[in-house]
């Protein structure tokens, strides 16, 4: 947290005298080490989140938990091939993180996406495999399966859990 008696005292320093309190050095260090204070927060909090919501998630009708950690709903089965991790396949998508905020969308992109099984985070690689062209699948996706504590940009914390909707429409080599 900061001291807001050090920052006024700052502040004011640095209205009425010349030289700063701090070198550029000890500036840039304690922003830094402010940084990943509040990034190790926010790692731990999110993991904590996650943890909770795909625990009452397993309680949920129709909801599979796998021996990694991954969950999923089917909401249509699908008949045609399943995927191989060497396979492409070919998918509409909706990414959210566990408090609704989308992150991704093919739909609102318009177009489906084309990807290679083995090139996207392990919970769609372990996923993928498991459904046939034409599933419709819902994946409940702990950290450990998606991006992990370093997230992904702005978008995706650290440790976050996602949640995607997924439509397998066709598989290919």
């Amino acid at each position: 947290a900061l001291d807001l008696n050090v920052v006024a005292k700052g502040i004011k320093h640095a209205l009425h005298a010349k030289s700063p309190l701090l070198s550029q050095r000890e500036i840039r260090q304690t922003m830094i080490a402010f940084q990943q204070r509040r990034f190790a927060r926010l790692a731990k909090k999110n993991l904590e989140e996650g943890k909770a919501f795909l625990a009452k998630k397993a309680k949920t009708d129709g909801v599979v938990t796998l021996p990694s950690g991954l969950q999923y709903k089917v909401i249509t089965a699908g008949t045609g091939k399943t995927p191989k991790l060497t396979d492409k396949v070919t998918t509409h998508y909706r990414g959210t993180l566990i408090n609704g905020t989308e992150f991704d969308s093919s739909y609102k992109r318009g177009e489906p996406a084309t990807f290679p099984v083995q090139g996207v985070i392990a919970g769609w690689t372990e996923a993928l495999q498991l459904m046939k062209e034409g599933a419709k699948w819902k994946l409940f996706i702990p950290a450990k399966l998606a991006y992990g504590k370093p997230g992904k940009g702005g978008k995706i914390g650290p440790n976050a859990t996602l949640i995607f909707k997924i439509e397998l429409l066709s598989v290919g080599e």
